[in-house]
């Protein structure tokens, strides 16, 4: 990023940091921080990992919970077998057509 700039004729100062991209004292600053933000980034990534990681194994269960139980699923496969239309279907478990596709395809 900052070799872009400097093409561009762009100088950097910082009135809060010590940080002056004119200088070598400040375009190694500029440096060290960014080598220090991607370190940051790399271990932010690293703990979520990890973390997701050991949620799994503790059974923690990630995304949507299902709108129908397997004993809701049953009972419109029965309904189906019976003749009745899937919208009606659909309609008496209080979910969509496709909620209630997906459902039956598993």
């Amino acid at each position: 990023m900052l070799d872009g700039l400097k093409q561009r004729g762009v100088k950097f100062h910082s009135l809060t940091e010590a940080i002056d991209t004119t200088t070598p004292t400040g375009r190694a600053m500029w440096q060290m921080i960014g080598v220090l933000a991607e370190l940051e980034r790399s271990l932010l990534s690293e703990r979520t990992r990890a973390g997701v990681k050991a949620a799994k194994c503790r059974g923690v269960k990630f995304g949507r919970k299902l709108k129908l139980s397997a004993a809701q699923v049953a009972h419109a496969r029965q309904q189906l077998e019976q003749g009745n239309p899937q919208q009606d279907v659909a309609a008496l478990l209080n979910v969509s057509r496709k909620t209630l596709y997906r459902a039956l395809k598993d």
